[in-house]
Formats: structure tokens, C-alpha cells, sequence
């Protein structure tokens, strides 16, 4: 038995997908336990590319059961959208189960996040307008829906009339819209509801009598340690817990279950969205490493702010959430530059700082001191041994190792499933 904490160790958009897939092919659980279709996995096997938003990245491995946490907020609309798409792809979803304490989105919500967002003017935050922050606030001032709910109708129009009571005064008063009428809403959300419901179970019961019979259990996050809305750079934050802690609350599993917690982090840095970024790069090496990097948000589209390797950020990841391992990925971005700059501390008003600072200000106004390493020119896409790489590539992945605090486990060479070159085995 082996339970397995996949986090991303930066800002998003590490390649969790892809690192989740590969470790996927050898357990019986893969369990996502936050977030929303507000970030996306791109998973690449056999060259075909699969882009996910809800589903757990184990869906596209036929022996394993994907699982919906109860700390996901659910679209449905997109859930079912992106179930058919898979389908029509050959991908068999008839494996997925929800929890049924997970919450729905509903479409007022949608609404509120962008009138939220459009109302703080030039203080925005970056959201993806989706949904996901008034859906979590919901959650917490215990006006939610969840997916339970679907199956009494007399209980979901009463929690939908309870929401709109607050949100329809907020946008007829403040904005000067239309009322949501709740039989609408209730009626949109109803439909679903037989489809669902053979989804639906208790994911706390399952998944730990899955570790109790000697099951391999994967936990995945969606966005990742510095966009947590405790440990993040707040307020520029998701509105849930993408740390190794939320795999436990946002599946209902006991932290004394957990045997490994993986961070996934890229040879450099991006990040999507508003908020403060040390190593960011606004020269043309930025949009070099965004055109080599493909660095595009799968859900968005939009393009991601690109920097080197941030080493503080790393220590810091790999404290909040207890890492035993880092996979490191998109070295083969890198290939083709002299030098390469990597952040070993920061300047912060004159003073140097080695860990992450402890307050807002400080963060905002950190400037990067760099220790350079030398690059590489050789292609690495084909290497799947560590002693295949360049020697200065090997130089490059120990001494992050060595910054980072904490071993780097697998190195990804490559967009593929195969591209990766496994150092210490995961599971």
C-alpha cells in the first residue's frame, strides 16, 4: 500500500498532469481534492494530447478509478462537457466517482466572480471569472450546494432561494442587473441529477478501505503551494488548499496515511494571474521561454509570466508541505542558453533574505540575487538515463537539488509520458 501526495511547488502549471499520468500507470486510486475547471492538466501518450480541467488526470489510465474529492467545487455543465469529449476520444469515464459532499457551481456564481473581479479595478485579482471564488465563499458562510443536493428537490431550492436572497440584492442594487430567478437555477441543476447519480459516493469510506486493502492511492492538486489561499502569496491566491494538508481535508483522509508527498516544479518558473514574481523576466528571454515552453494556460489560453528557477520558493514548498521528492520538469526548455540564472536568495530594501519573507511587503518589493550555472547545447529530449544528460545538466539538476532541500527524483526531458528519466522510483 502506498498513498502519494502530488502538489505543484510554484505557482501552477508544473506539468502535474503529466507527472500524475506517469505515476498513475501503477495505482488503483487517483483522487483530485481541490480546485475547479479554473486550472487545467495537459496529459501526452503515445503524442496524442489530452487537455483536463475536472477530471483527475488517472482517467486516462484504464485501471485506476478517478476520483472527485469533496474539496472540488463541480461545474457540471463543463463536467459532463469534458466527460463526452473523453468518451468521443475513446476514454472510458464510466470509472468516476464524486463525493457527494463536493459543492456545485452554480451560475450565479459565475456572475458574481466577474462582478467581484470587475469591482476592484486596477486591485484585480486574476481570476479566471469562473466561479470558483464565490463558490468556496458560499461553501464557508454555509450557503453551498453540493452534490447530495441534486437528489432532494425540496432541499436544493431552498438552499438556491437562501443564496440569491444575498447575491440578486447585490446585483440589482449594486450593478443593476436582472434577478437570477431560482426556479431557473434549481432546474438547470435538476437536470443533471440522474446522469450523476451513479457517480456519486462516500469518497472518505472508499478510498480509505482502499488504503486498508493494500491499494495505491494517488492524491492530485490543482494549482499548486504559492497560489494557497493560507500559505500563498495572498491575496493573489486560489480560493482552496493545493497544499499536502488539502489532499487530507479535501478527501477525507487521515494524514497518517500518507507515505510520500511529491512536489512538481519547472526548471524555471511561471505564473498566471496578478501577484508579485521575483525571478519574472519582461525581455525578450521571457517570451523566449513562453514560445519554447508553450507557455499557454490550458484552460485560459492565456500566456504565463515566465522567470528562472526560483530557489527560495522551493525551500519553501517543500517546508509547507513536508516533500520527500521534487520532479523536475521542462529541462529540455532550457538547452541553448550560456548561462543560466538561478535565484538563491533575495534582496529585500538591502538586505539579504534566504527564506520566504513573512509578510506581504516584504515579498512584493524581493528582488532576486542570482548564482549563474553554466548551460547547455545539446538536445536532451532523447536522454532517459541521468548520466545521458550533458554534464552541465547534471550540474544544473543537482545544485537545485541542493538549493531546494530536497531530493529531485525524476527529471522531464519532454512533453511525453516516456520523456521523463526516473532517478529515485516514486512508488
Amino acid at each position: 500500500m502506498s498513498a502519494i501526495i502530488v502538489v505543484g511547488a510554484q505557482w501552477g502549471d508544473e506539468g502535474k498532469g503529466k507527472v500524475t499520468d506517469l505515476i498513475g500507470q501503477d495505482v488503483d486510486y487517483v483522487v483530485k481534492f481541490n480546485g475547479g475547471n479554473n486550472a487545467g492538466h495537459t496529459v501526452v501518450v503515445d503524442g496524442k494530447k489530452y487537455a483536463l480541467h475536472l477530471l483527475p488526470a488517472g482517467i486516462i489510465n484504464p485501471k485506476a478509478t478517478p476520483v472527485i474529492g469533496n474539496g472540488v467545487v463541480i461545474d457540471l455543465d463543463v463536467l459532463f462537457q469534458e466527460i463526452d469529449q473523453m468518451e468521443a476520444e475513446g476514454i472510458d469515464t464510466s470509472r468516476l466517482r464524486i463525493s457527494s459532499n463536493a459543492h456545485i457551481i452554480p451560475s450565479y456564481n459565475k456572475i458574481m466572480d466577474k462582478l467581484s473581479e470587475r469591482s476592484l479595478g486596477d486591485r484585480l485579482i486574476g481570476t479566471t471569472g469562473r466561479g470558483i471564488g464565490p463558490t468556496y465563499a458560499d461553501k464557508m458562510n454555509r450557503i453551498g450546494i453540493r452534490i447530495q443536493d441534486l437528489f432532494d428537490e425540496s432541499i436544493l431550492r431552498q438552499k438556491v432561494k437562501s443564496a440569491l436572497e444575498q447575491k440578486n440584492f447585490t446585483m440589482e442594487k449594486e450593478f443593476g442587473l436582472e434577478p437570477v430567478d431560482v426556479d431557473q437555477v434549481a432546474d438547470s441543476l435538476l437536470q443533471y441529477a440522474d446522469r450523476v447519480r451513479p457517480m456519486v459516493f462516500d469518497c472518505s469510506l472508499e478510498v480509505n478501505k482502499a488504503l486498508d486493502a493494500g491499494k495505491n492511492v494517488l492524491f492530485e492538486a490543482g494549482q499548486a503551494t504559492m497560489l494557497d489561499i493560507d500559505h500563498g502569496t495572498y491575496p493573489f491566491v486560489t480560493s482552496s488548499s493545493p497544499t499536502a494538508g488539502g489532499a487530507c481535508t479535501g478527501s477525507g483522509v487521515g494524514p497518517t496515511r500518507i507515505d510520500r508527498v511529491v512536489g512538481i516544479a519547472k526548471a524555471y518558473v511561471t505564473r498566471v494571474g496578478e501577484g508579485p514574481f521575483p525571478t519574472e523576466l519582461l525581455d525578450q528571454t521571457g517570451e523566449d521561454l513562453r514560445q519554447a515552453g508553450g507557455e499557454f494556460g490550458v484552460t485560459t489560453g492565456r500566456p504565463r509570466r515566465c522567470g528562472w528557477y526560483d530557489a527560495v520558493v522551493a525551500r519553501y514548498a517543500a517546508r509547507v508541505n513536508g516533500l520527500t521528492d521534487i520532479v523536475l520538469t521542462k529541462l529540455d526548455v532550457l538547452t541553448g542558453y550560456k548561462q543560466i540564472p538561478v535565484c538563491v536568495a533575495y534582496d529585500v530594501d538591502g538586505r539579504r533574505v534566504d527564506e520566504m519573507p513573512a509578510d506581504q511587503t516584504s515579498f512584493h518589493h524581493a528582488k532576486p540575487i542570482y548564482e549563474e550555472l553554466p548551460g547547455w547545447e545539446e538536445d536532451i529530449t532523447g536522454c532517459r538515463r541521468f548520466e545521458e544528460l550533458p554534464v552541465n545538466a547534471q550540474a544544473y539538476v543537482r545544485r537545485l537539488e541542493e538549493l531546494s532541500a530536497c531530493r529531485i527524483s525524476v527529471v522531464g526531458v519532454g512533453a511525453g509520458r516516456e520523456a521523463s528519466i526516473e532517478r529515485t522510483a516514486l512508488l
